[in-house]
Order: C-alpha cells, then sequence, then structure tokens
C-alpha cells in the first residue's frame, strides 16, 4: 500500500443542540505515523477522536484507506480501527485477561477456537503494558493507570491498522507514560499502524509525535510536523499564557515551557524568604527579582 494519506477528514463539522462543537476540520495523516492532538480542555479533541474513529457519525467525509468509513460495516470498522476512550465510572467484573481477550472479537465467531498462537498474541500484548502478574486479577480492582494499559492491551490484540487513543497516559505514571507511548509510537514506525491520540502534555508530544493538530474552540488552529505547529505565538495565543520553545540538549526535541505573565500573583519559591511585612514594597521588589530569574514550569 502506497505511503500516502490513510486518513483522511474533510471539512468536518459537529454540533450539539446548536452550539458548535468542531468546525471545518481538515487533516490527513500516513501510514505509519502518530498524530498528536492537541488543545485547552473543551477545544473538541474528543469529539474529532470519535468522528476520526466512527463512533459519532458525520455528514461530512472521513476516509480511511480510500474508503468513507460510512461505508465499512460495523465489523469492518472493528477489524480496522482499534479505539481506547477515557476511563469511566464502569464497573467490569471481568478479568483483566478476559477483558484483553475481547480484542478478538471481531476476527472471531462463536464457533472459533483459540489457537496456541492467540494465547501467545494475547500473553504477549498484557506483558507488553507490563501487567503479566495482574493477568488474572478482576479488572475492577485495578489502579485507573493499570486498567488504562490494560485497555491498550486490548487494543493490541486487536490487530487494528488504525489506533484512536483520547488521553491514553492520564492516569499513568511518569514511567508507564513514557513506555506506552514509545510502544505506540514502535506500532506506528515498524509496523506500519497509523496512531491517533490525544493529549494534555504538549512536551510529551513533541517527544513521540509525528505531526501534532492544535485545536481551539472546535477549530483547528495548526497542524503539521512538531516544529511546525509548536509556535510561541500560537501556543500563547491558545492556552492564554506565555511561553517559550527550546530544544532539549539531550533529546533533541522541541520542549515547551510556560511562565506566568505576572510573577506577583503567584507565590514565590520555597528558598525565597518572605518578610514578614508582606506588602512592603521592599519585600514585593526582592521576590519579583528572584521570581523573574527563575526559568518557567514545563508543562
Amino acid at each position: 500500500m502506497p505511503n500516502s494519506a490513510n486518513l483522511q477528514a474533510k471539512q468536518l463539522s459537529y454540533q450539539i443542540a446548536h452550539k458548535s462543537i468542531l468546525s471545518d476540520i481538515n487533516l490527513s495523516l500516513e501510514r505509519g505515523k502518530v498524530l498528536g492532538v492537541l488543545g485547552p480542555n473543551g477545544a473538541g479533541k474528543t469529539s474529532l477522536l470519535k468522528m476520526l474513529s466512527g463512533q459519532t457519525a458525520s455528514k461530512e467525509q472521513v476516509d480511511w484507506r480510500g474508503k468513507s468509513l460510512e461505508e465499512y460495516s460495523p465489523l469492518e470498522r472493528a477489524r480496522q480501527i482499534a479505539v481506547v476512550n477515557q476511563l469511566n465510572e464502569s464497573v467490569f467484573a471481568l478479568s483483566l485477561q478476559q477483558i484483553v481477550r475481547m480484542g478478538w472479537l471481531p476476527h472471531k465467531t462463536l464457533l472459533s477456537r483459540e489457537t496456541e498462537q492467540d494465547h501467545q498474541h494475547l500473553a504477549a500484548s498484557i506483558a507488553k503494558v507490563g501487567l503479566s502478574e495482574k493477568t488474572h486479577q478482576t479488572f475492577s480492582s485495578l489502579s485507573g493507570g493499570e486498567q488504562q494499559r490494560g485497555l491498550i492491551a486490548r487494543a493490541l490484540v486487536q490487530k487494528a491498522a488504525l489506533i484512536v487513543l483520547d488521553e491514553p497516559v492520564n492516569h499513568l505514571d511518569i514511567y508507564y507514560q513514557h513506555q506506552v507511548l514509545k510502544l505506540l509510537r514502535s506500532l506506528a514506525h515498524q509496523q506500519q499502524m497509523t496512531v491517533v491520540m490525544s493529549l494534555h502534555d504538549i512536551n510529551l508530544a513533541s517527544s513521540y509525535c509525528d505531526h501534532l493538530c492544535l485545536l481551539n474552540d472546535g477549530k483547528m488552529i495548526a497542524q503539521g510536523p512538531v516544529e511546525s505547529v509548536l509556535k510561541a505565538t500560537t501556543l500563547e495565543h491558545v492556552f492564554k499564557i506565555p511561553c517559550r520553545i527550546r530544544r532539549d540538549e539531550v533529546t533533541q526535541n522541541l520542549r515547551v515551557d510556560f511562565y506566568p505573565s505576572d510573577e506577583q500573583e503567584y507565590p514565590p519559591q520555597p528558598e525565597v524568604t518572605q518578610q514578614s511585612n508582606a506588602h512592603s514594597s521592599e519585600a514585593s521588589n526582592e521576590v519579583h527579582k528572584k521570581v523573574s530569574s527563575k526559568k518557567g514550569n514545563s508543562i
């Protein structure tokens, strides 16, 4: 298959009760690439992912592999697209293994037998997300981060060519944030899968995504390679806070540092000793100088 636009959306718009959620969204993504969807809360990230994965019907066109999603049957779509949504309040009485095994459903019939290869792939998928020791534990007893990794393992078992994930690292500690994103990137680059995911952490997106799209108020603000999207003026406009862009000395990835525009609105760092008379101009000036000399905090 040629490495051209595998996933393409044209003029996507979405409304709820006459309120515009998405407006005139156009994007395309090649096979074997990772797309990160960025934006503040309420920007339309989840709605866009649901339209791209076929969870929300669209009158406008979303093409997957040169064919409109509307032309795929539900079974065909399930074989092509794996979805990992944000965790909800549902409580599963099933074990982790049983949840992950659900990834087989699009490929099996009621009479299908599970092969030794199936079992090996199931165990390998659970191992890839670091949950081998939890295989037979009930899903509801797992932590939020473990449940999230379990759902990603289910997507791996599904063997879909497109994986769509809504905030896949939200409940994960730092170690597993990087492990999961590294795994998703390797699936794209080494197995030519297409990965679309929303992320809150811009620096993680910069490290693990090939392309970014930045949403705000349901509109596409910027899209393209990482370096073309991560512009200080654009990010400051969207997130309403000053920032600077720098290149990490170790990884050479772009880093975004956000910092307050008015330091006096933020308490000084612990090493700054405040005077008992906090409102004196001398103390205020000293704190201002020390805070101003500090580098901005990374988002």
